[in-house]
């Protein structure tokens, strides 16, 4: 099995890296962040890799981080989810805006990416909806609250802040964030209108 790969980028495609590594070069298919993330061809790269071995074909998948690849075997623990989907959504979220939408349950978030459709976004939002705070990666500050948000368990206040939030515009994400922050400045008895007022002005900074 191969976890990692040291080499040079020999030549990049639509879905996929050539990677040398002393004269051998491995075919490595990657999500298109991880791809338009890689140096030029004949730089130095490190990738990460899940090694996928079947009867007719041995397949890389290289990721540039840990956290991509734990969500990569993550989503394909979801029924009717393959490599293919799975690189597609982390090609469109980073892992911490997945776990995000997904403790949000923002199924419109998760059906952005290519080929994934509101049944399948529904799939991973209601199998992950427990898993996705381990893997929250940058997020992980804020994910409780969102999880609250998602499952329609939230203190009043910051349920209504929230939503007065997004109906000046701001999304379900951007409005969490901002009264997660003002939570910590106003305390957690703090009313609607305080946690509304403090988190437009952490919107502003």
């Amino acid at each position: 099995m191969i976890g990692k790969l040291k080499g040079t980028v020999d030549e990049i495609g639509e879905d996929h890296v050539i990677v040398d590594v002393h004269g051998v070069g491995y075919v490595v298919f990657c999500s298109m962040r991880t791809l338009s993330n890689l140096p030029a061809a004949g730089e130095a790269v490190v990738l990460l890799i899940e090694t996928y071995v079947r009867e007719d074909l041995i397949r890389l998948f290289g990721f540039g981080t840990a956290l991509e690849r734990e969500w990569f075997r993550l989503l394909q623990s979801v029924q009717g989810i393959g490599a293919k989907v799975a690189l597609s959504v982390l090609g469109t979220l980073t892992p911490s805006d997945l776990a995000n939408a997904i403790a949000l349950r923002d199924i419109a978030m998760v059906s952005r990416a290519p080929g994934v459709g509101k049944r399948v976004a529904e799939r991973i939002v209601t199998e992950l909806k427990n898993k996705a705070p381990a893997f929250a990666g940058e997020a992980m500050g804020t994910i409780g609250l969102k999880q609250e948000l998602g499952e329609g368990v939230a203190p009043a206040p910051v349920t209504d802040a929230v939503s007065a939030l997004t109906n000046l515009g701001y999304s379900r994400d951007q409005a969490a964030n901002a009264i997660a922050a003002a939570l910590k400045n106003a305390g957690e008895d703090a009313d609607s209108a305080k946690l509304i007022r403090l988190g437009l002005k952490e919107l502003s900074r």
